[in-house]
């Protein structure tokens, strides 16, 4: 990794335990030419005090108030000075045993990829069994906890957008880069862990319908901004159409997130017309060709 500078980025707000065993997992990698940054989001428990003590050698920002997420990963992208960032969740880890020369090599191989997205095992046990038989590829997006630009390429395109709070944000970049002539590459080679229980996580009504609602407003915003004119309607209507069936079937926690979704998207109508940056009919058919993005691996049996 010699002149390479590398940049771990992770963003974290009352999540100590995970923080420092996402640091423990990742410090053997740290070095000369490779960093660590981590923003804490305003912090009520110990993350800030222990990091600090724990890892003397990791740089930490901290907002006294919570500033979202999103600012975090804005802030810490447009100040670093590396060539490649890692963004990692900080319930995430590699898993790969040399991530980094993988990740040099790739973006020496691929001079248009301009963000590499990583293979994602989503579980709180360990994978025993992380053989693939996947290739990379290119895709349309990549997922928030494990990712790596070029930063070459996220100096090219705007911020994500703050008003989008969470979920979305990928997605927006993702077409940005299109825009800017740069590809999002799936490599299955540099695999990571991410410490969630999907199962627990879809189990409580409140982070549910607040998962939901983000989701839904955030496909429909990205709809609105980079789609061409023509094909947005039957896309709101289609998504809307499915929601319906599902009420209709019985499931009425659907309900509430989907008006409250609806009702986010005309708020945000001013910013939608204001940043539109709209695909010509030739982006938007190749962006239909590619791959779709790459959320959930599971191991063969």
């Amino acid at each position: 990794m010699s002149q390479i500078k590398v940049s771990f980025l992770i963003s974290t707000k009352n999540r100590c335990e995970d923080l420092l065993l996402t640091l423990h997992k990742i410090k053997h990698l740290f070095g000369s030419n490779v960093d660590c940054v981590v923003f804490d989001d305003g912090s009520t428990d110990t993350t800030f005090e222990k990091t600090k003590t724990m890892f003397p050698e990791v740089v930490l920002l901290r907002n006294e108030v919570s500033k979202g997420y999103i600012y975090c990963r804005n802030k810490m992208l447009n100040q670093t000075k590396a060539d490649f960032a890692i963004s990692l969740d900080d319930d995430a880890h590699f898993l790969t045993e040399n991530p980094l020369e993988i990740i040099q090599n790739y973006f020496s191989e691929n001079k248009h990829c301009g963000l590499i997205a990583t293979r994602i095992f989503w579980n709180t046990s360990e994978n025993k069994n992380s053989n693939t038989n996947e290739i990379p590829e290119k895709v349309k997006g990549f997922v928030g906890c494990g990712h790596i630009w070029r930063m070459k390429a996220w100096r090219e395109i705007p911020n994500y957008p703050e008003w989008y709070e969470f979920y979305g944000e990928e997605n927006f970049a993702s077409l940005q880069l299109l825009k800017a002539k740069w590809e999002v590459h799936y490599v299955p080679q540099i695999f990571v862990q991410h410490r969630v229980n999907l199962k627990n996580r879809t189990q409580t009504n409140n982070d549910f319908a607040f998962r939901y609602r983000r989701s839904l407003r955030a496909d429909w915003y990205n709809y609105f901004l980079f789609f061409p004119m023509s094909k947005i309607p039957r896309r709101i209507m289609y998504s809307i159409g499915m929601q319906s069936v599902k009420i209709f079937k019985g499931n009425l926690k659907v309900v509430s997130p989907l008006f409250r979704a609806i009702f986010d998207l005309i708020i945000a109508a001013p910013k939608l017309i204001s940043n539109r940056n709209a695909l010509s009919s030739e982006e938007y058919s190749d962006y239909l060709k590619l791959n779709e993005t790459k959320i959930y691996w599971k191991p063969e049996k």
